[in-house]
């Protein structure tokens, strides 16, 4: 599956996509341009931390067949079929604050987050009332 991204459509919530902060946006473009043999941004949620689950972020050189693909800009990004069930309806913020800063999901699945910030729970049932914000620090 592939989306594109525009600066309109990022201030839209949608709840089957993952939308990016143009802030994210930015920073994610310096960091493709450091790594010029690079192609691709892969996003992902995986089991760990104290409250069972994390995001991760990584370069990309190959797209796997099943992923969803999103383009902004220079920018493409991949999510595997089971991380993308936990990040739909997500915005993706690269936030800075005094000396902290780096990436932020805004994750509306998400029951819980650890008293940490990187790591989060969701029940079987998700529950889309409220929102729950972790935080993924920068490598």
């Amino acid at each position: 599956m592939i989306m594109k991204q525009n600066s309109e459509s990022l201030n839209k919530v949608n709840p089957s996509s993952l939308q990016f902060s143009e802030s994210a946006i930015s920073h994610f473009k310096s960091q493709l341009i450091s790594q010029s043999e690079i192609s691709y941004i892969r996003i992902g949620v995986r089991k760990a931390g104290c409250s069972g689950y994390e995001y991760f972020f990584e370069y990309a050189e190959v797209q796997d067949e099943d992923d969803t693909l999103i383009k902004h800009d220079d920018c493409t990004f991949l999510i595997d079929p089971k991380s993308f069930e936990f990040l739909k309806g997500s915005k993706v913020d690269y936030e800075e604050d005094g000396f902290n800063k780096g990436i932020k999901f805004h994750n509306p699945n998400a029951t819980a987050v650890c008293g940490c910030g990187e790591s989060f729970s969701m029940e079987t049932k998700q529950n889309s009332d409220s929102e729950v914000t972790s935080q993924v620090k920068k490598k």
